[in-house]
């Protein structure tokens, strides 16, 4: 692809890569910016137990906090939102307080956890609830097991927030206007199924701890857990999942008998020479701030790993710039970027997905501009169950019509699997085809047929 060509997709300017931005974090008392929070000390506010008990949950508490800074229009729109969001409301007062309340609509923030109905467009129609097929990779529940040596471990199905692009929608949030859900939560006796298998398969080294969030395990739950599988001999690697240092950092700074459990537990794991490390979720640079820095600081400190996952949203970090300092931003403070997910194939995320072509240009316009292990891999996890594929590996892509193919020969050799562009980021002409059922099946079989 030309020079030209490319800076369609991502403008690059010198004055990108030169930035020193990513240095700067917000450190002031922006929560009293809000009514219903303009009395709150700074000693409150770092309370997780003062967080966690102000989130927000329901319409009325928007209402509550905001009072005149909040828009007609906008609550209209924020409760249209929720008859079609797949996800309930639940945000911590950290996050909500950063969303710029002058102007909600555009901020990246507000974007990420409180849909407006406006922004919503028809689903796909390959669509998937369980767009990467964790279910039917299941040998027993809350455990998907698709790599040989690794699995992924749903203890439980509440996080401290919901994210409005949730790849586990279908479980995770509670119940909505549009899905009924059966999630769980932590409930330790049911997890003995789940051990009993990682005990039985010694080729498993790998265990990803998620849900949910493990943020929302209880210490006691935390170490269980932790102390269970590292006494498991061929578990090697210990993974935690959690969001909560993007958007509850308080927890790491005044929650003592959470954190100490964690420690207790990668001590542990690190005088039998195993890892355990936390993998967080940052998607945006306006997450971080001082807080965000100064629970790094108190993790760094002990020697703990953390990694993060992001995914990429059009108008949250789908810019060269936003996701430059991102990258950098996530860096300076120790936590290493590990993936960039291109959004899967699931209900109301629509609006945030990007065409595939636009990922791989924007990894091309980022990769240099800091050092290679700090670099992200930019990923489509396939539906289906094809896992983790870096984004310019595919087999076959018409982008004319938004449809990639794509193998994976280790995970499952003998399946084809494909992705989609979001229909409305494509010409005119390929809308139209997508509109026909008939169209779109043999558009599909033909981009199939040109992968053997």
């Amino acid at each position: 692809m030309s020079l030209e060509k490319r800076a369609q997709y991502h403008p690059r300017t010198k004055a990108t890569v030169t930035s020193t931005k990513h240095r700067e974090f917000r450190d002031d008392d922006f929560w009293k910016e809000l009514p219903g929070w303009a009395n709150i000390s700074k000693e409150k506010f770092a309370d997780h137990v003062w967080q966690a008990q102000h989130s927000i949950r329901k319409l009325e508490q928007i209402k509550e906090v905001l009072g005149h800074r909040l828009r007609p229009e906008i609550y209209q729109d924020i409760i249209d939102g929720q008859e079609r969001t797949p996800m309930n409301i639940r945000i911590t007062p950290y996050i909500f307080a950063l969303i710029n309340w002058d102007d909600p609509a555009s901020d990246p923030l507000r974007k990420q956890f409180l849909p407006l109905g406006s922004q919503f467009l028809p689903d796909h129609p390959y669509y998937m609830p369980d767009s990467l097929a964790e279910d039917e990779d299941s040998p027993v529940h809350t455990l998907t097991h698709r790599y040989p040596d690794k699995v992924l471990f749903l203890p439980l199905t509440t996080c401290p927030v919901y994210c409005s692009y949730c790849t586990r929608s279908r479980i995770v949030g509670g119940s909505t206007e549009t899905i009924e859900k059966h999630g769980h939560g932590a409930n330790p006796k049911s997890w003995e199924t789940v051990f009993e298998y990682i005990r039985a398969n010694p080729t498993i080294e790998d265990v990803i701890v998620s849900g949910g969030d493990a943020y929302n395990l209880q210490p006691a739950q935390l170490s269980l857990i932790g102390e269970t599988l590292i006494n498991i001999p061929h578990v090697r690697r210990i993974r935690y999942a959690t969001k909560g240092i993007a958007i509850f950092p308080q927890r790491i700074l005044t929650d003592d008998a959470w954190v100490n459990a964690f420690l207790s537990v990668h001590k542990r794991a690190r005088s039998l020479g195993k890892q355990v490390v936390i993998h967080t979720h940052f998607s945006s640079a306006r997450e971080i701030t001082k807080w965000s820095q100064m629970a790094m600081d108190r993790l760094f400190s002990e020697g703990v790993i953390v990694r993060n996952q992001a995914v990429l949203q059009q108008e949250v970090n789908a810019s060269v710039d936003e996701m430059f300092t991102l990258v950098k931003k996530l860096s300076y403070i120790n936590v290493q970027p590990y993936y960039v997910f291109v959004p899967d194939l699931v209900p109301g995320c629509e609006h945030f997905r990007s065409k595939l072509r636009e990922a791989i240009e924007l990894e091309k316009c980022i990769r240099g501009v800091t050092a290679g292990f700090n670099m992200p891999s930019f990923v489509c996890d396939l539906p289906a169950g094809g896992g983790k594929r870096h984004v310019s590996s595919f087999e076959y892509y018409d982008e004319e019509n938004g449809i990639s193919v794509w193998k994976a020969p280790y995970v499952k050799p003998d399946q084809i699997f494909t992705y989609f562009d979001p229909i409305h980021r494509l010409s005119a002409a390929a809308q139209k085809r997508w509109a026909s059922e008939k169209e779109r099946e043999a558009m599909v079989n033909e981009a199939k047929s040109k992968v053997k």
